[in-house]
């Protein structure tokens, strides 16, 4: 076991620790011809907790730019609302495609 990362071991005074930050990562949907317009801002209402004037840009955004971005976030949770907009997409029958991309 290395004492390396002990949680255990206190740097001695003046000994600098560097703490990295983690990871950031964009979550974003993606423009397809089929998903409509209102699935997509509840999408962005439920999973990323956007207000209906936020989830309404964002969602425009996808609509003229091909892409939106829908938050960033660490990679677990990020990870997470990829899989959530996935699932919430395919039982609604829509191909809409949501991807994840570091900062």
């Amino acid at each position: 076991m290395s004492m390396e990362n002990d949680p255990r071991i206190v740097p001695e005074k003046g000994e600098e620790t560097a703490v990295k930050e983690p990871s950031r990562y964009k979550v974003l949907l993606h423009n397809d011809d089929y998903t409509t317009m209102e699935f997509v801002v509840q999408v962005l209402m439920d999973i990323f907790n956007k207000s209906e004037a936020e989830a309404t840009q964002i969602m425009l955004n996808v609509h003229k730019n091909g892409v939106g971005v829908c938050g960033i976030y660490t990679a677990e949770v990020a990870e997470t609302k990829v899989a959530m907009v996935s699932q919430m997409a395919r039982k609604h029958g829509y191909p809409l495609k949501c991807t994840m991309e570091e900062v």
